[in-house]
């Protein structure tokens, strides 16, 4: 058995489910051990550098499975990529895409990749790291806001997309004659946002994972403060941030889940009227259910902790002109009422067993003084009624 095959698609030993791990955006193919769905279509996913991948279509019939490296059609030329998926799952990414058949070129796949496309592959991707390098510094003498982020070379270096990001506007119509007299290659520029360009880099977030936008994430929602005030959470720009230095994604995630919770939450402009003074809502435990109430409103004194429903029965008692005596009491009754301590009904020692007297216990030495001393009645009354005969010798009569 051979014991380099990845066994995680449910057993699937085909070399469509062996796991070449793919850095970003991989795509797990669960239908792949269906052979209805494989022969379904002949359209392929191909992914290339980074996070940019494509479709095209396998009119060859060739024998692709997940893992093989191919090379497809370009403008102008071939491009050299990894096939990320075949079968029924392209149709179901093509569709979350928004790939359009009608309004896109259809591009093919020619064939696998030789050797000789391989050793021009690895080539062109020698050049990427010097030539952002010089393209920044292009971009700097010619005074243009904007800046370089990532060079992809195509897989037979007649081409080369370069990643830039700015905040405006830029005309790179000279830039583009520059770089094109320098690097003796077609070129292509492409606008990218802040949260893309931290994808393509990738990266570990403060959560201990991989990026989300380097690892799953393909749409960018747009996020807002308003994300952090809904969940009540520090309104701090160095922990709000991520990799790309904007609002992180992640504070999405469970922003309906809060914004559900508080629903019937009181205001928190709404003070609560006691005898001993006015408190006024500093904090909340949204999950929990429990907000903290101050007798001052830029710190905390005399903080008290009481559950939603008891604010909105003390906010209905000041409406109508009654103030509560002290809103802590109150709580511990509730909570008397609803739940019961553990430890305090039947105590730590709960779970230990009773030692009880053995049967066959000896009396000590006190008690066994103590004791009567036997009668002969007594003694002949224990005697037992049967006695067993003494064997006699032969000698004696």
């Amino acid at each position: 058995m051979d014991q380099h095959l990845d066994t995680s698609c449910g057993g699937c030993k085909k070399k469509a489910c062996n796991s070449q791990k793919l850095d970003k955006l991989n795509t797990f193919d669960w239908l792949c051990d269906i052979p209805e769905a494989q022969n379904l279509t002949d359209w392929i996913e191909v992914q290339f550098k980074n996070t940019r991948k494509g479709y095209y279509l396998n009119s060859n019939k060739l024998d692709l499975q997940k893992g093989d490296v191919v090379a497809v059609e370009a403008t102008p030329g071939h491009d050299i990529g990894t096939v990320t998926l075949t079968g029924a799952l392209v149709l179901k990414q093509m569709k979350k895409t928004h790939y359009r058949f009608e309004q896109t070129e259809v591009k093919r796949v020619y064939r696998k990749a030789r050797p000789v496309d391989m050793e021009k592959f690895e080539e062109a991707k020698a050049l990427e790291h010097d030539t952002m390098l010089r393209s920044r510094k292009i971009a700097e003498d010619l005074k243009l806001n904007m800046k370089i982020g990532d060079v992809e070379y195509q897989g037979d270096k007649n081409k080369a997309i370069f990643y830039y990001i700015a905040d405006d506007r830029v005309d790179f119509r000279q830039l583009i004659k520059v770089l094109a007299e320098t690097f003796r290659v077609r070129i292509e520029m492409k606008q990218i946002g802040a949260r893309q360009e931290a994808g393509r880099i990738g990266g570990v977030g403060p959560c201990g994972r991989e990026l989300c936008c380097s690892s799953w994430m393909t749409n960018f929602s747009s996020v807002s403060t308003s994300s952090a005030r809904y969940q009540d959470l520090s309104l701090n720009p160095q922990k709000l941030a991520g990799q790309c230095a904007k609002l992180k994604c992640c504070l999405n995630y469970e922003m309906d889940t809060y914004v559900e919770a508080q629903k019937d939450f009181p205001s928190k402009d709404i003070p609560l009227e006691t005898k001993d003074g006015s408190y006024y809502l500093v904090k909340t435990d949204i999950l929990k259910r429990i907000l903290i109430y101050s007798t001052n409103k830029d710190f905390l004194a005399n903080e008290v902790s009481i559950p939603v429903e008891r604010a909105k029965q003390v906010i209905q008692l000041n409406r109508k002109g009654i103030q509560v005596e002290n809103l802590s009491e109150a709580i511990e009754q509730e909570k008397q009422s609803d739940f019961g301590d553990i430890l305090t009904e039947d105590g730590l020692t709960r779970f230990d067993t009773e030692r009880k007297p053995s049967r066959n216990r000896k009396p000590k030495d006190k008690e066994r003084r103590k004791r009567p001393t036997q009668t002969p009645e007594s003694d002949t009354a224990n005697k037992p009624r049967f006695e067993k005969p003494k064997k006699r010798r032969p000698d004696q009569p």
